[in-house]
């Protein structure tokens, strides 16, 4: 049977499959109607047209279960007037929603159409509130067509907005012609979609498009995983299980794309099987390569003058410098390039200070950069100098780039990069390349934590090529010694359990439980109740850091917990599943070069604009503005995934470490969530998957070349690099 209904507000959307639950107006049904079915991206204010049946859910009641649906033109003032108010036309809130309405009844779609002018009429609607409504009104219309031929095209709608902001009315065409960019052109939208799509366009499963399309999709999956090249055979074999189509044709294509330079191939690094690059990864890791190699062998003048005089240095900043750390501070005075690691409380910030004072004792011209904004504002509080984010000290303008690079080297004697062991190798050769040959590169940070999130294994493959002096600090201080959650973390580096006594004056508490449903009730109490009132913290400041992102103590359901516990706003926009609220902690989920706004940074949500559909987000006193398309761009951020929390600190941290978590149970991923914890950390779980993290030294090898590049003579890919750089 068929139903029209007005969608009235949004219950329960999953971005995965789609599975949505919605509350509806019917025609003759008193009460709303619980709509449920594969709807996603269905605004609040929809005229649907649903085919399907009545059903009884058990816990839920009578629910309507859609098998088919289409979106329409509403018919009935109430619909109409929804529509209109819902957002989805800019320049028309529900209050002009409504006097629009009032005015013209049932003709009002018609009116907007064919005779905009008449909007006139209507108190307080002037000539720049009816252009926006007939710009909005005729870019709908266009989305609509789009949406039609996907949904024609058995794909959801979600991605109609997007496809229609990047090629215009030109979408459909541009799709027909060739699905597969799609991959390519528009974020969000992956192989899979694009492919379902090319499928019903009667794509064959060996077409040279898909299979070409396919071997990228596969290549950008290990970059995500931190991989810089793939293996060929290992890389044939995927693509072709992915495509379901014969090696022999993905091979075939493969050859095809190396030659015409698509992919680079080198069959030196790995001779026994050649190493695949997509080409930005390649040319940066020669970059990288090159780059580090130029610095240490420049012609440089040393200027000992004063003489260094470490007590001096000491007297002057009150701190006693152990040995290592006085070795540091010379091999940093004498050294083009040198790196500096050590765990917490091993006195990395100290001698950084104190290496900071000698140089500028010396005259030298210091610049200190961090990989994201929270880092660069950590170096900024503990050295009392401006640090910036490595985009903010490179210049990155959208679209052009870059503005420092080899072309317009940054000034300056010496450049301190912390957090390095979160810089993977597109940035570090963006970096590399803007250093002029008389500048000195310091790296600061731990390798014990999680490496990049981006592909690479930088930090980690310079230290181990042995090309470039390596200082560790490894001594743990007194009063670093006083806090269980430094010396927790370097028990657990070191594969020891934490001590878990727990007692009143500790900053480090494990809470015993091994249920996955009592684990999430208790940690919402924990963030929204027990902790704030213990130690005087806002809600906001207490951050969950879970192992994956799935699963009931996964990052989303947990986000869905206590967005409900925390947040009571019911201002909002939906978007992919999620209701964004008005005070939200958020997280962007993308590098977005135009909104300098990157990947991990936190932030909440400032303000919302029902009638524009926009949402403004305050990233640490910046205010961004995102357009509801925009918004797939972001996550909540209650919780987050221990990889999304690098290089931020938070004062209370709290952590589920359960059985549910057993493929990501490793112990540097726990080791990086308790050393993010300024002030108290708080485990909760069971000590059984605790022990198997600690015991669980497998680190995910990466398909990294730096290392191997660094100890070889300077490539012959030097010339080429520059050229395509």
């Amino acid at each position: 049977m068929k139903l029209r209904c007005v969608v009235e507000r949004i219950t329960y959307q999953n971005p995965e499959n789609g599975y949505s639950v919605l509350k509806v107006k019917v025609k003759d049904y008193s009460d709303l109607v619980t709509l449920v079915g594969n709807l996603l991206d269905v605004n609040v204010g929809s005229v649907l047209l649903v085919e399907g049946q009545w059903k009884v859910d058990k816990k839920y009641g009578q629910q309507f279960l859609a098998e088919t649906w289409e979106e329409t033109m509403p018919a009935t003032l109430y619909g109409i007037e929804k529509y209109l108010g819902s957002g989805l036309v800019k320049g028309v809130g529900p209050v002009f929603a409504q006097r629009i309405v009032r005015r013209f009844g049932l003709e009002t779609i018609n009116v907007i159409e064919d005779d905009i002018n008449q909007l006139f009429h209507v108190d307080g609607i002037g000539p720049k509130r009816v252009a926006r409504i007939q710009e909005s009104w005729e870019r709908q219309k266009d989305i609509k067509n789009v949406m039609l031929f996907l949904q024609g095209n058995g794909v959801s709608t979600a991605f109609a907005a997007k496809i229609y902001k990047t090629y215009g009315k030109e979408s459909i065409d541009k799709v027909k012609e060739n699905p597969y960019r799609l991959a390519d052109d528009i974020w969000g939208i992956g192989f899979k979609t694009a492919d379902s799509i090319a499928e019903k366009l009667g794509y064959g499963k060996e077409d040279p498009r898909r299979v070409r399309s396919g071997i990228i999709y596969a290549m950008g999956q290990l970059s995500d995983e931190g991989h810089v090249y793939a293996e060929r055979e290992p890389l044939i074999k995927t693509a072709s299980e992915l495509l379901e189509a014969g090696a022999e044709a993905v091979g075939t294509v493969l050859d095809d794309m190396i030659q015409a330079d698509d992919l680079k191939c080198d069959r030196e690094l790995k001779p026994d099987n050649e190493a695949i690059y997509l080409p930005p990864f390649y040319f940066a890791e020669i970059g990288v390569t090159n780059g580090i190699k130029r610095l240490v062998s420049a012609p440089w003048q040393l200027n000992l003058d004063p003489p260094l005089d470490i007590d001096a240095i000491s007297r002057k900043t009150g701190i006693i410098y152990d040995d290592v750390q006085k070795e540091a501070i010379r091999i940093a005075v004498q050294s083009k390039v040198m790196v500096l690691t050590g765990g917490p409380g091993t006195g990395k910030t100290t001698t950084t200070q104190a290496i900071i004072a000698a140089l500028s004792e010396r005259g030298h011209s210091i610049l200190l950069a961090a990989p994201t904004g929270r880092a660069a504002k950590r170096m900024t509080e503990a050295t009392g100098r401006e640090a910036k984010t490595i985009h903010r000290l490179l210049e990155f303008k959208p679209p052009e780039g870059y503005q420092r690079s080899d072309q317009n080297p940054l000034s300056g004697d010496v450049l301190i990069v912390d957090e390095a062991s979160m810089v993977d190798i597109l940035l570090m050769n963006a970096l590399v390349k803007a250093l002029p040959d008389s500048m000195r590169l310091i790296l600061v940070g731990d390798i014990d934590q999680l490496p990049s999130v981006g592909a690479g294994n930088v930090l980690r493959d310079i230290i181990d090529s042995e090309t470039v002096p390596v200082v560790r600090l490894t001594r743990i201080f007194r009063q670093a010694q006083q806090s269980r959650i430094i010396m927790n973390a370097h028990r657990v580096n070191r594969g020891e359990f934490p001590d878990i006594s727990n007692g009143r004056n500790t900053d480090f508490f494990f809470i015993h439980c091994d249920d996955p449903e009592q684990a999430a009730t208790q940690i919402v109490d924990l963030v929204k109740n027990r902790l704030p009132k213990a130690y005087g913290e806002r809600p906001r400041n207490v951050q969950v850091l879970t192992p994956m992102q799935r699963g009931i103590v996964g990052a989303g359901n947990l986000n869905q917990l206590l967005q409900s516990a925390l947040n009571t706003s019911e201002e909002g926009l939906h978007r992919s599943g999620w209701f964004f609220k008005l005070y939200d902690k958020v997280m962007q989920i993308r590098n977005n070069y135009d909104k300098e706004v990157f990947n991990g940074d936190i932030g909440y949500v400032s303000a919302v604009n029902a009638e524009d559909r926009t949402l403004t987000i305050n990233f640490d006193g910046r205010e961004i503005e995102y357009d509801h398309t925009e918004l797939d761009e972001i996550t909540l951020a209650y919780a987050t995934t221990v990889h999304k929390a690098q290089g931020s600190e938070f004062p209370i941290v709290v952590i589920p470490i359960l059985m549910t978590h057993y493929m990501m149970l490793q112990r540097n991923l726990i080791y990086t969530g308790i050393t993010r914890a300024k002030r108290i950390c708080v485990l909760i779980g069971s000590t059984k998957a605790l022990g198997i993290a600690v015991r669980n030294f497998t680190v995910n090898r990466r398909n990294t070349g730096l290392k191997e590049r660094l100890q070889q003579p300077i490539t012959n890919g030097k010339e080429e690099n520059q050229k395509k750089q």
